[in-house]
C-alpha cells in the first residue's frame, strides 16, 4: 500500500475553466518512492459542475458536491473523503509547480516534530508571466507561534502564503479543518497550526497563484471593511485560544 497525500480542490463555477490546468500539474508530480496522491474535488454546492470536467481514467480522482458555503465549506466537507496521512491545499485556478508535492513530503517525514509546510509562490498573471509574491522567510523551521506573532507586528500580513499548506491530517482534523468564514478561512487554519505546532518553510516555489478577475480576493465583498475587521478578529482569537491553552 501506498503512502497518501491527499489534494483537496474546492470548485465555484467562475473556477470551472483552469480546473484542467490544476489537474495538468498535480498529474505531473513526481513523489518520493512508496507514496501517492488522491484528489479530492469539491463542489461548491450542487449544479453539476463536475460533470465531463474530470478525467474518467484516473481512479485517484474523487469528486464530491454540497451545499454552497464557501471555499472553507468546501474543503471541510472533502476531508470526509480524506485517505492519506498528509492533506495538500490546490485552489481550482492555481497551479503546482514541479516537485511541490515530494518537497512537501520531504520536510514532513524528515522532520517529525513539524506540523505543516508552506512554501514560496509565484504569482501567475494574465498574461502568463510571473512574479514573486513578496519577501519569503528563509528556507527551513518556522517556531510555533511565530506566524501569529508577524500578523500581529506586521498589520495583519503574512510572511508565507496559506494557499501553499501542506498538513499532518491529524492535526487539521484536531483543528476542525478550515474555519467557518465567507473568506480568510485558509489563514486562519495557518494561524491556529502555527499556534499548537512548528512548521517548515520551503523556499523553492511550489505554487503558481493566478491573479484574474473572476477570483475570490478581488471582488469587492473580500475588502467590506465591517466584515474585514469580524474575520481578522475571530482568526486571532482563535489562534491565541489555542496558544492559552498549551501554556
Amino acid at each position: 500500500m501506498s503512502r497518501l497525500v491527499s489534494v483537496i480542490t474546492p470548485v465555484h463555477w467562475p473556477s470551472i475553466g483552469y480546473l484542467a490546468g490544476a489537474y495538468e500539474s498535480l498529474a505531473g508530480q513526481e513523489l518520493p518512492e512508496g507514496w501517492d496522491w488522491q484528489w479530492l474535488v469539491q463542489e461548491d454546492g450542487q449544479d453539476g459542475l463536475l460533470v465531463d470536467q474530470l478525467p474518467e481514467f484516473d481512479p485517484r480522482i474523487s469528486a464530491g458536491s454540497g451545499r454552497p458555503g464557501g471555499p472553507g465549506v468546501a474543503r471541510t466537507l472533502a476531508l470526509s473523503r480524506v485517505e492519506g496521512e498528509l492533506v495538500k491545499v490546490l485552489d481550482a485556478d492555481d497551479q503546482l509547480t514541479p516537485g511541490a508535492l515530494g518537497r512537501d513530503i520531504a520536510a514532513l517525514t524528515d522532520n517529525p516534530g513539524v506540523g505543516w509546510t508552506t512554501s514560496r509562490v509565484l504569482d501567475l498573471l494574465t498574461d502568463g508571466s510571473t512574479r514573486n509574491w513578496y519577501d519569503d522567510p528563509p528556507e527551513g523551521l518556522v517556531d510555533t507561534g511565530a506566524i501569529l506573532a508577524f500578523w500581529q507586528d506586521n498589520d495583519y500580513g503574512l510572511p508565507v502564503h496559506p494557499a501553499t499548506l501542506c498538513m499532518r491530517t491529524e492535526l487539521l482534523l484536531a483543528l476542525g479543518g478550515w474555519m467557518a468564514l465567507p473568506a480568510f478561512e485558509d489563514t486562519g487554519l495557518l494561524l491556529a497550526a502555527s499556534a499548537i505546532s512548528p512548521g517548515w518553510f520551503i523556499h523553492e516555489p511550489g505554487l503558481l497563484y493566478r491573479r484574474w478577475p473572476g477570483q475570490l480576493t478581488n471582488q469587492a465583498t473580500h475588502r467590506e471593511p465591517a466584515e474585514h475587521t469580524a474575520r481578522t478578529r475571530v482568526v486571532e482569537a482563535r489562534a491565541h485560544a489555542i496558544r492559552a491553552l498549551l501554556t
